[in-house]
């Protein structure tokens, strides 16, 4: 079988707090490891959307309507939808299997993923990953 769901990688989460959200693969576990037995794989998503911006609003409310809020976490193959779209954020350095363990360290990853997020959202590029599901 064809191993489509590769790092950088946009997929859709199904199940849980986060369903319906965009996320990319970080990291792929196929054949799963000794606490999680099956497929799955390490994600950084879009917990809180970028609002959209006008051409009238003042440059702080701009950066205000910017703003990105990230999550991380790890999820069974069964539980994502993939797309076709693909992801050019470097995020291999920043987001590891230890960084899930403690609350600290979780959130320092996710402060460094949200900028990330927000810096790619700003060049213009991938502009579906950053807009709301509708459905």
């Amino acid at each position: 079988m064809v191993k489509f769901l590769k790092q950088n990688k946009a997929v859709i989460l199904l199940q849980g707090r986060f369903a319906g959200h965009k996320a990319v693969i970080v990291k792929n576990f196929d054949d799963g490891t000794r606490d999680r037995p099956y497929g799955h794989c390490l994600v950084a998503g879009i917990a809180k959307y970028p609002s959209k911006v006008i051409r009238k609003d003042s440059a702080k409310k701009q950066a205000k309507k910017s703003r990105v809020k990230a999550f991380i976490k790890l999820v069974n193959y069964n539980h994502i939808m993939p797309t076709r779209y693909t992801l050019d954020v470097d995020l291999k350095d920043v987001v590891t299997v230890d960084s899930l363990a403690a609350a600290d360290k979780k959130k320092t990853t996710c402060k460094e993923i949200k900028s990330r997020f927000e810096e790619r959202f700003k060049t213009g590029k991938n502009r579906w990953f950053f807009s709301k599901l509708r459905f």
